[in-house]
């Protein structure tokens, strides 16, 4: 079986998993919580998750995780630094890779990962989201610059799963062509578009902070959770980003 970056597995028993996915955390916990012996100090969901924490997505600590005999690690290519999967494929360890840019693939990639973990069928939460995401929007559209950092201000560019996300609720993201996946952006110089969408993740966007920049400009704060995030809060997530895109702001 093959990951999202076309390497191969051969794991035939699954009985200890460290993620260093937030989302992917969330996902495993839904579905066999028993497997799950550690996860970041990011994965916060679900909330009463009680595993060894294994430090950031960006510096694990490598040592903790291979000393906690996993086996499998599951990481994102994205999320994660080459040279810390690199060292725990060294140590011996089997690192499973996921790296979505659309909804429907990151809904195959849980699946294709669940497997590997022993699922034999897809959970309930996994079939719930296909559902919800198989509908097609239909109605107007509107144009968004979705910033994701500022000093230095950096927002959505091309082929992200947050982007695609939202263009399938009618939000278009103005940077989609760009060059750059997270381009650094200078806010007098965006090509035209009707609404600013701020996460609060990875920076904590929210009323306060962040539409202030955008004067006369209508403003959503939105979940980052549910923008970013690949795994059970798929099943809320269009509901709940929907209701929140459709809330004005102005600063």
């Amino acid at each position: 079986m093959r990951d999202d970056v076309g390497a191969e597995h051969d794991v035939s028993v699954v009985r200890r998993v460290v993620s260093l996915v937030p989302s992917l955390s969330e996902a495993v916990a839904a579905t066999d919580r028993g497997l799950l012996v550690g996860a970041t100090d990011w994965c916060s969901h679900p909330v009463d998750l009680d595993v060894v924490r294994v430090k950031g997505t960006k510096n694990p600590d490598v040592d903790l995780v291979i000393e906690l005999a996993p086996d499998l690690v599951i990481a994102n290519a994205e999320e994660n630094r080459d040279e810390d999967l690199e060292r725990l494929r060294s140590a011996g360890l089997a690192v499973w890779v996921t790296a979505p840019t659309t909804v429907p693939e990151a809904l195959a990639s849980l699946g294709r990962m669940l497997a590997v973990l022993g699922c034999r069928e897809d959970p309930d939460w996994l079939r719930q989201a296909r559902a919800v995401w198989e509908a097609p929007y239909v109605g107007n559209r509107r144009r968004v610059v979705v910033p994701i950092w500022r000093r230095p201000w950096m927002a959505l560019g091309r082929e992200t799963f947050a982007g695609d996300l939202l263009a399938r609720l009618g939000y278009d993201n103005v940077l989609a062509d760009d060059p750059e996946r997270y381009p650094r952006i200078d806010l007098d110089a965006l090509p035209a578009y009707d609404v600013v969408v701020l996460p609060d993740e990875p920076y904590a966007f929210s009323p306060g902070d962040g539409p202030e920049a955008f004067p006369g400009r209508e403003a959503r704060c939105v979940s980052g959770r549910h923008l970013t995030w690949y795994g059970p809060s798929l099943v809320e997530a269009r509901g709940i980003l929907t209701d929140q895109l459709a809330n004005p702001m102005r600063p």
